[in-house]
């Protein structure tokens, strides 16, 4: 079966589209995805010439030991985040969501382009949090989360902030409301809000025919991925369009998974010439 044919009989008899995303959902916009070192210091050159890897610089630590180069890191991400249109694929999705039953939104995406496309707020579950908004480092001062308004004033030439965010209630440290590497203070309560919404959505659709379009998930940060085939496994109504330019393969024994190996705008360009 030609995998055009294969895809359309999928998205024909979808009556519920869950739509999972990773970074590579980002890059038809011109985000970096970070893929490897090599990746990251194109987009942080600043950082290579300290020796940060991603991993290393998306870790909290780096707020108590050096918070002006932390922030210089996030501060810098928001804008470039706020200032970034999202691509038409978005727009695509949103077309074929709404042409069904229901929808919901899954993402490891930190960047907010979802409700920025249009998508409903109230049907996004963002697995590591949201970099628009903000929590106070000091855990006693309670589980406040609030927006972050402002850009900060970054100084690129030496990547410092000039200026970091406070909390409105302590004065204390503000970082983002993201879950970094080996974070112990990650402010989790608009996640559970979120897991708990999304888990109140889904129980009266659990025996529908549901498609789930995962976008972008690689396997270095491999959640989205683990969370789309854990969701199929448990029903035979449950089929997985798996889209990435490198990595759409599927675990030995794993019956309903269809693999498309483009980018996300082409290939969410091929379904819109489908539906």
């Amino acid at each position: 079966m030609q995998i055009k044919t294969h895809i359309k009989e999928a998205l024909d008899k979808a009556e519920v589209i869950i739509i999972t995303a990773g970074a590579g959902m980002g890059v038809d916009s011109g985000l970096p995805d970070f893929r490897g070192k090599e990746g990251f210091w194109r987009a942080y050159p600043h950082l290579q010439k300290l020796g940060i890897d991603f991993e290393r610089m998306a870790n909290p630590t780096n707020f108590y030991t050096n918070a002006q180069l932390a922030w210089a890191f996030y501060g810098h991400r928001f804008k470039l985040y706020k200032d970034t249109m999202p691509h038409k694929g978005y727009e695509i999705l949103l077309k074929l969501a709404k042409s069904k039953q229901d929808y919901y939104i899954v993402t490891t995406n930190v960047d907010g382009h979802f409700k920025k496309a249009g998508f409903d707020e109230n049907k996004i579950y963002e697995f590591h949090g949201n970099i628009n908004y903000l929590q106070c480092f000091n855990y006693a001062c309670g589980d406040l989360i609030w927006q972050m308004q402002e850009e900060l004033d970054i100084d690129m030439e030496n990547f410092k902030a000039l200026s970091l965010p406070k909390c409105p209630r302590c004065q204390g440290l503000a970082r983002p409301n993201i879950l970094m590497f080996n974070d112990g203070s990650f402010n989790d309560s608009r996640y559970f809000l979120q897991k708990q919404s999304y888990k109140n959505w889904l129980k009266p659709l659990e025996d529908e025919n549901i498609l789930l379009i995962e976008l972008g998930a690689g396997k270095v940060v491999p959640s989205m991925r683990i969370f789309g085939e854990n969701f199929c496994k448990k029903s035979k109504a449950r089929t997985l369009l798996r889209i990435n330019p490198n990595e759409c393969d599927f675990p030995k024994f794993f019956r309903n998974g269809i693999g498309l190996k483009m980018k996300a705008l082409e290939a969410l360009e091929m379904i819109d010439s489908l539906i």
